[in-house]
């Protein structure tokens, strides 16, 4: 496999602290789509540098259309586009190992624009009893499909996971939360810098056989709570999901890829719910 996996949010990287930075026609998302894309720019030069023959970089933030591609090198595929199936993780499959650049903290943590996949969606998602982050789901889903995370560069409340785990996976801290909407991050050199040492490492890794994929047990019981208990109505309109209080539903599933599609399925009824009944 001469293939290595990059999957980019936004909300993990250095310096974007303001929901002006996070959607197209917002005042800063030019700011964020500059850092963004020599993040991955970066990243995917020194993987290439390293000698694998192609990097599959998925623009894995909100619409997912974030990455300038015409400032990304030669041998990257760009993944673009919302909705998709598999989502952060889409085009993984194959790859030698995964680099998760720009990860934050899930729902409920002190950190900044901590959320688990949609913060106007979902209160709360767990798997088997484990409150999950983007990270989690990902790495697992990931790990059903042979592929270890090897790098998780993002904000530094999201690490602690990281540590449980997939303790082999290399870290970079690229923010540390003040607060929901402000954070501090060093020179972007010195981020730069600190995330090609980690690709060295992560690779050496993989050379080595160090590399794990994460797995889970099975079945797997994925609940979700809900922002709006009208969401968990519309979400219990679907087959073997269960909805045992106002906001909260339940699915029992047999694999990881089954779970993945829940919470994909459960985060456009939620938006679908808004668009019909909420916003005019």
């Amino acid at each position: 496999m001469h293939r290595v996996f990059v999957s980019v949010d936004f909300e993990g990287l250095p310096y974007i602290v303001s929901r002006e930075h996070l959607a197209p026609r917002r005042s800063l998302f030019q700011e964020a789509r500059e850092i963004v894309t020599r993040f991955v720019a970066f990243t995917a030069e020194k993987l290439l540098e390293i000698g694998y023959k192609e990097v599959i970089v998925a623009d894995s933030h909100a619409l997912m259309i974030n990455i300038d591609p015409k400032l990304l090198p030669r041998g990257v595929k760009l993944v673009r586009g919302y909705p998709r199936r598999f989502s952060m993780v889409a085009s993984s499959k194959g790859s030698r190992f995964a680099v998760f650049l720009g990860y934050h903290a899930r729902a409920g943590a002190s950190s900044v624009f901590s959320h688990t996949y949609s913060g106007s969606t979902f209160y709360r998602v767990s798997l088997n009893g484990e409150e999950a982050s983007e990270y989690l789901l990902n790495a697992y889903l990931l790990g059903e499909w042979m592929v270890p995370v090897g790098v998780v560069a993002g904000s530094v409340e999201l690490l602690d996971d990281v540590r449980k785990y997939t303790p082999w996976a290399e870290i970079v801290k690229l923010k540390e939360s003040i607060g929901y909407y402000s954070a501090i991050s060093a020179s972007i050199e010195e981020l730069l810098e600190e995330l090609g040492k980690a690709l060295d490492r992560a690779h050496s890794k993989s050379e080595r056989g160090e590399l794990k994929p994460l797995g889970i047990d099975k079945p797997i019981e994925v609940r979700i709570e809900f922002m709006n208990p009208a969401y968990a109505e519309a979400m219990e309109l679907v087959p073997g999901v269960n909805r045992v209080s106002g906001r909260e539903v339940v699915i029992s599933v047999e694999s990881m890829e089954q779970a993945y599609k829940i919470v994909e399925l459960a985060a456009l009824v939620g938006s679908g719910v808004r668009s019909a009944v909420e916003v005019r």
